[in-house]
């Protein structure tokens, strides 16, 4: 299995990937052969990255934090509670807290697998795999960082809606129109949940600088939850944003991240999430310090800019000899970039 731009997808080529709706369901599942209207399609609801089936990669597994059937739960939940409140309606808190017990036997089994965000985003499931994936990644910081059952609920309730306050949001967010105001007044009226899961829809935009919205407190004055899921939230923003013309990719949303220690985002939680966290994701294409080109086949936990590349070269027309090279005891090799 390989990751490679929508771009370079022929017809004939097999997905690798389950690709889900706003709803949940499933739009393509692994194993469909794509057809010229599939990736048409795939093109024009923003899809710019999938996962396709090679025989030289057949073994290439990637990790999940989270299954399948978890994931679409979530989504599902998560998709109701945002028509529910479009409709001016209560969205069901019981089914919420449900979908998220689910998500966190997931994470506590799974731990020590690093996060490859491999979902393939649409512009309709877009909110849902964003929401999805800052609550996996803030519920796997509150592991390492030791949180109890009770605070990691907590934390993962408060990541999962932290956007809440999206949903029938004016377009200029200031002072009490902000969306993380706006969500804060929605969650504290939920007598089912605890006052600190309305916080981190709160203030998981505020800096540690003081520069952040909507109040612009700074330091101790913002909630471990809300540092923890604003982190997450920066950093799967980064992945999907197109205003730069393209979406980053985890090594360089990562050292943007890096770039904000101390100022936007805390030092100490930021090293947390950095261990959880896969620099070069298995199936990405990349160059190496030796000149040569490779697929991503294997991570190391504590070593997550080291994977392990598979090398192939040509041995003839019809012919490939394939070889690994472990980063991680070739100390003196380096990816030099990455290949679309």
């Amino acid at each position: 299995m390989r990751l490679i731009d929508i771009e370079n997808v022929e017809p004939g080529q097999v997905l690798g990937r389950t690709i889900f709706s706003a709803n949940g369901t499933i739009l393509l599942s692994t194993g469909v052969h794509l057809t010229v209207f599939m990736i048409s399609t795939l093109k024009r609801v923003g899809v710019t990255m999938i996962y396709i089936e090679d025989p030289m990669f057949k073994d290439i597994v990637v990790e999940e934090v989270l299954s399948e059937s978890t994931k679409r739960a979530v989504i599902q939940q998560m998709s109701e509670s945002f028509d529910a409140l479009r409709s001016g309606k209560n969205f069901n808190t019981k089914a919420i807290s449900m979908s998220v017990d689910s998500l966190l036997d997931d994470v506590l089994k799974n731990q020590n697998v690093l996060v490859q965000l491999s979902d393939i985003r649409t512009e309709d499931n877009a909110a849902y795999i964003h929401s999805l994936n800052v609550c996996m990644m803030a519920t796997l910081v509150g592991v390492n960082m030791g949180l109890n059952m009770i605070q990691l609920k907590e934390l993962a309730l408060g990541a999962l809606l932290h956007d809440i306050g999206k949903v029938g949001a004016p377009e200029v967010e200031e002072g009490r129109s902000h969306h993380a105001w706006r969500g804060f007044e929605m969650l504290k009226m939920k007598r089912e949940y605890s006052l600190l899961i309305s916080h981190v829809a709160f203030q998981h935009h505020e800096a540690i600088d003081g520069s952040g919205k909507p109040r612009g407190i700074k330091g101790d004055e913002i909630h471990l939850y809300a540092k923890i899921t604003a982190i997450a939230n920066i950093y799967d923003n980064l992945l999907s944003d197109l205003s730069e013309g393209r979406r980053l990719l985890p090594h360089e949303a990562i050292e943007r991240l890096t770039a904000m220690s101390d100022t936007i985002v805390d030092r100490e939680v930021l090293i947390e999430f950095l261990r959880i966290v896969s620099v070069y994701p298995n199936g990405i294409s990349v160059k190496l310090s030796t000149r040569q080109t490779g697929v991503v086949v294997g991570q190391h936990r504590g070593l997550p800019g080291r994977p392990v590349i598979r090398v192939i070269d040509k041995a003839g027309d019809d012919a490939a000899l394939a070889s690994e090279i472990d980063l991680a005891q070739r100390t003196t090799v380096f990816i030099e970039g990455v290949l679309a």
